[in-house]
């Protein structure tokens, strides 16, 4: 499980040169989550996990500072949380997260770009029910032993603790995100190189050359949309 969510984050952190489209749907992230509570992350849990979830991402200060004085303000801008499930080639399964203003223009872009690349999209609960909301967080420079000591002795339970490619990684239930985390600072660790709640797929797929080709492209398309916050699958990117 572990490996091929490293796999995947390694290859969308290969192609994600536009920084500042990925800043922009952060700034936006961001701001809807301290519109929620406070906009303080110690009092608000939603936008304690997004601002994690961007210090992994090098995500600029100002940029996080700019989206909280943004909600602190008199902004009425509003956006809606929506989720679209659909298929790609072969029967691979995706989810798509998005934050909007405009309801119809972001159904009609994830719609086109399923259709334009093998992929159609779904009714709900088509794809969902077959990926398990995780929390994942990942520290370098620990052995599996010592994280597995680190949250026995703060009595966190979680899932799984794997290593992968120099680091390890600590899979849990969501509600455990923040008492994980806490583990590990109160053992002095405060970076992470993962820290966010993703839908993992239960079983990954892997696809022929030809369909692998046309679900990166889909996959893209999906992720180059500025509506569209988070892209969740089932497959196993080829290195």
């Amino acid at each position: 499980m572990g490996r091929k969510w490293n796999n995947i984050k390694e290859k969308k952190a290969s192609k994600d040169g536009n920084t500042s489209r990925i800043y922009a749907k952060f700034g936006i992230e961001i701001y809807v989550a301290a519109r929620k509570g406070e906009p303080d992350p110690e009092s608000n849990r939603a936008l304690k996990v997004v601002l994690e979830r961007a210090k992994t991402y090098n995500v600029p200060k100002s940029i996080i500072d700019r989206a909280i004085d943004k909600a602190k303000g008199s902004s009425e801008e509003t956006y809606e949380e929506l989720r679209y499930e659909g298929f790609g080639p072969n029967g691979s399964m995706v989810i798509v997260d998005a934050l909007t203003n405009n309801v119809n223009r972001t159904a009609s872009s994830v719609r086109a770009a399923f259709s334009k690349n093998g992929g159609n999209m779904g009714v709900s609960g088509s794809v969902a029910y077959m990926f398990d909301s995780t929390a994942i967080i990942g520290v370098a420079e620990k052995t599996v032993d010592e994280v597995i000591e680190i949250m026995l002795e703060a009595d966190v339970d979680v899932r799984d603790v794997i290593e992968e490619d120099e680091n390890v990684i600590v899979y849990a239930e969501p509600d455990q995100f923040h008492a994980v985390q806490e583990a590990f600072k109160n053992a002095g660790i405060q970076e992470f190189t993962v820290a966010e709640v993703t839908m993992l797929a239960q079983n990954f797929v892997a696809l022929p050359e030809e369909g692998q080709a046309q679900f990166e492209k889909m996959i893209d398309a999906l992720e180059d949309l500025d509506d569209v916050q988070q892209v969740y699958h089932n497959v196993e990117l080829a290195d």
